[in-house]
C-alpha cells in the first residue's frame, strides 16, 4: 500500500490491521510526567496516541483507560457528558498509582464525528436522548471499534489490563478482539444537571453500570 503524502520515512508498521508507530515523547501534565506515543491509520488518516506512565512492560496487569475523543468535553469542558471528567479522572488515578496506561483513540462522538455528534446534540435538545439521536441520522447508537488497541498495547509491551471504564460492551469488544481484560475498575465522576439525563440514558439503553 502506497503510504500518505507527507509521511515521512521511518514509520514502523506493526500489525495487519495497517497501524503505523510514528514517535514518542515526553507529555508533563498537572499530575505526572507521561510518555506520549503517536500511532497513524494509514487508511484514515487517523492519528491515535498512548500515554503510558513506569514500567508497563513486564508481564503484569496494566492499569488502563481507553478513551475515545470528545472533544466538546476533552478540551471545552462541556458538562452535557463525562467524558473530560472520566479523562482527569483516568490521568489522576494512572498517576497516583505510578503506572498505567490510557489509550486515546480518535472517534469523536461514539464513532459519528465531531459534526454529526453537534448535530446529535441539536436533536437531543429538541427532546430526544443521546441514542434515539444517533438513530435519527441514520447511525447506530454506537460505531467505536477497539480492535487498533491490539497493536497498540503489543507495541508498548502490555499483555493484561485492569480497565478503567463503566461500559459492558467496551469489555466484550475488547476481549473479542483478544485484549486480555483482568479486572474492571469502576469510573464514577460527578453528575450535574446538563448530564443527567445522558448518564440515565447510558445505563438504561447502553447498559452502562452507573
Amino acid at each position: 500500500m502506497p503510504r500518505c503524502a507527507g509521511v515521512p520515512r521511518g514509520f514502523r508498521r506493526i500489525s495487519r490491521n495497517t497501524l503505523d508507530y510514528v514517535t514518542s515523547c515526553r507529555l508533563p501534565t498537572p499530575w505526572a510526567i507521561f510518555e506520549l506515543h503517536a500511532f497513524l491509520e494509514p487508511e484514515t488518516g487517523k492519528e491515535h496516541l498512548a500515554m503510558t506512565l513506569g514500567g508497563v512492560d513486564d508481564g503484569q496487569p496494566v492499569l488502563a483507560r481507553i478513551h475515545s475523543e470528545c472533544l466538546t468535553g476533552d478540551v471545552m469542558f462541556s458538562q452535557r457528558c463525562d467524558c473530560g471528567a472520566q479523562l482527569e479522572s483516568s490521568l489522576r488515578h494512572i498517576a497516583a498509582r505510578g503506572r498505567g496506561v490510557l489509550l486515546y483513540l480518535r472517534q469523536e462522538g461514539r464513532g459519528i464525528g465531531l459534526l454529526n455528534k453537534l448535530r446529535a446534540y441539536r436533536l437531543q435538545e429538541q427532546g430526544v436522548d443521546t441514542v434515539e439521536a444517533n438513530e435519527r441520522l441514520g447511525f447506530p447508537a454506537d460505531l467505536r471499534r477497539y480492535d487498533l488497541c491490539v497493536p497498540m498495547l503489543a507495541h508498548l509491551g502490555i499483555r493484561q489490563l485492569r480497565l478503567m471504564t463503566n461500559s459492558p460492551r467496551k469489555i466484550e469488544l475488547l476481549r473479542a478482539a483478544g485484549v486480555d481484560v483482568v479486572e474492571r475498575i469502576p469510573l464514577i465522576v460527578n453528575r450535574n444537571p446538563f448530564n443527567a439525563a445522558y448518564l440515565d440514558t447510558k445505563a438504561a439503553k447502553l447498559g452502562h453500570w452507573l
